[in-house]
């Protein structure tokens, strides 16, 4: 069968495939972090209006867009916007698969933490001993390959593949993770975690860096504008409803990010109130792989609920990576690659353009800076192709189609709008944020969070893709042409 005819069996298969994709290590070990440094009910505020205002506008057009085309991001472009523009589709798929480089390291730190704790190894005698005897070293190469290698099973299988790993693992960790919060809310004390997560205060809505974080985080842990959900829009069976998948799987996983905080949160002001100000302090590597197991072990069972922790990691990671894999692999398939050629190129340079990171951190979190900037400029060329074509347009024959559950109102239009404003602005944010004072110490190419290594970088990539826009979108539509559309289009 044809991977263009290839479509989810059921609408609760592709939601829980669509879950796994957006649901990833940034609603664990991120959010929980991020809410407690900018005021943790005030956040919250923040960032329910931002999910409002950027996750799921992103997601109903990427819905549409990938339903409507049945083409990865680089025919997608194509088709909405013409063969000029297959640079933009081509970028938000690079942006997705350089982050993908890095992020099955991340998955590997989870599969080791998951193993050092049921062999006893965490925690170690001190609380950073066993994080800073890791990452960096061979070990760490040895679990980014472990990782790799159990993505790519997953999407060998195809998409049926992918529907029947997230019907086992979105379920499983959606029971660790309430298992683990219930745990939380019984712990003593628990109660003041709650209090400060869910208690706004009106004053620190004043503060546009709350503003600013909320907007980031919405755009990392949701998975908007990456492309992902496009890719899997693309298995979409004839009939399902774009809209209302798009709100489901928003606050699906905003939930998961506020059972995850509810979990942190409370072991914090439970075990260690005195330093809570320090954890919630710590980076995401700190907060996750040094302080959690020093939280966990100071409650009863500690080392069961630890290790349900990592489970729940390294699921959440599991399935996030495999829709990254997902999307490279599509879009060499819509230049005219067999699928298991696709899906071995991708491992391939999976395997190999990982290792920098998982054996130096600096370019780690180099790699994590620069296209975490980039995924705002992914989103405002999502919001771009729509405004284009024409936002009314797009919404009347993509969105509002026959048999919609729900219909798209003109509050869409101006949503993506916003979208556009908001890309660019965060963006610029970003890069101020980032000036340095030293311009030899600004413009360098590895150094972690400087102006001139995303603009080095970003330049890179971007002349690259301009000058293969023509043979990109040749190849594309040369495919599209030779292979069928989906059953029941």
């Amino acid at each position: 069968m044809s991977s263009k005819s290839e479509v989810f069996s059921s609408r609760w298969g592709m939601l829980l495939a669509m879950l796994g994709m957006a649901v990833g290590t940034g609603n664990i070990w991120r959010f929980p972090r991020i809410a407690a440094s900018n005021g943790g009910g005030s956040f919250l505020v923040a960032w329910v209006v931002f999910l409002l205002a950027w996750s799921v506008p992103l997601l109903i057009l990427e819905f549409g867009m990938g339903k409507a085309t049945r083409r990865g991001a680089i025919g997608s472009f194509v088709k909405t916007l013409g063969p000029g523009f297959a640079w933009m589709g081509a970028w938000i798929a690079f942006v997705a698969t350089a982050i993908m480089f890095y992020y099955s390291v991340v998955m590997g730190w989870t599969i080791r933490f998951f193993v050092g704790t049921l062999t006893g190894e965490v925690p170690g005698a001190t609380p950073s001993a066993f994080w800073d005897g890791f990452h960096s070293t061979p070990g760490a190469l040895v679990t980014h390959a472990v990782a790799m290698g159990m993505a790519l099973f997953v999407v060998s299988r195809g998409v049926r593949g992918i529907e029947s790993a997230a019907k086992v693992l979105i379920p499983s960790l959606v029971v660790l993770v309430v298992v683990l919060a219930v745990r939380a809310l019984t712990l003593p004390g628990a109660v003041d975690g709650l209090a400060f997560l869910f208690t706004p205060r009106l004053s620190e809505l004043a503060d546009y860096r709350i503003w600013i974080e909320a907007l980031t985080q919405n755009a990392w842990d949701t998975g908007a504008g990456w492309g992902l959900v496009l890719t899997y829009a693309i298995y979409m069976r004839a009939n399902e409803d774009t809209a209302l998948n798009a709100f489901v799987i928003g606050f699906g996983n905003n939930s998961m990010s506020l059972l995850a905080g509810i979990m942190v949160l409370c072991t914090v002001f439970s075990t260690m109130p005195e330093a809570a100000s320090e954890i919630v302090g710590a980076g995401n590597e700190g907060l996750t792989f040094i302080w959690v197991p020093q939280l966990f072990q100071a409650i009863p069972g500690g080392r069961f609920f630890q290790a349900l922790f990592f489970l729940a990691l390294v699921f959440a990671a599991w399935t996030s990576l495999v829709a990254m894999i997902e999307m490279a692999s599509r879009l060499l398939m819509d230049l005219g690659v067999t699928r298991g050629r696709a899906i071995a190129m991708v491992g391939a340079a999976g395997l190999l353009f990982g290792v920098p990171s998982a054996l130096r951190l600096e370019v780690f979190q180099n790699q994590d800076w620069v296209w975490g900037v980039a995924l705002m400029v992914s989103g405002f060329f999502f919001a771009f192709a729509v405004l284009r074509y024409g936002v009314t347009k797009f919404r009347r024959e993509f969105i509002n189609q026959s048999g919609s559950d729900i219909r798209i109102g003109a509050w869409w239009d101006w949503a993506i709008r916003l979208v556009a404003f908001e890309a660019v602005f965060l963006a610029g944010w970003f890069l101020w944020s980032a000036r340095g004072e030293d311009l030899r110490e600004t413009w360098t190419l590895f150094s972690p969070y400087n102006v001139g290594s995303v603009v080095i970088q970003f330049a890179i990539v971007l002349v690259i893709l301009v000058l293969l826009n023509r043979r990109m979108s040749s190849a594309v539509e040369a495919h599209a042409a030779s292979v069928p559309s989906p059953a029941g289009d």
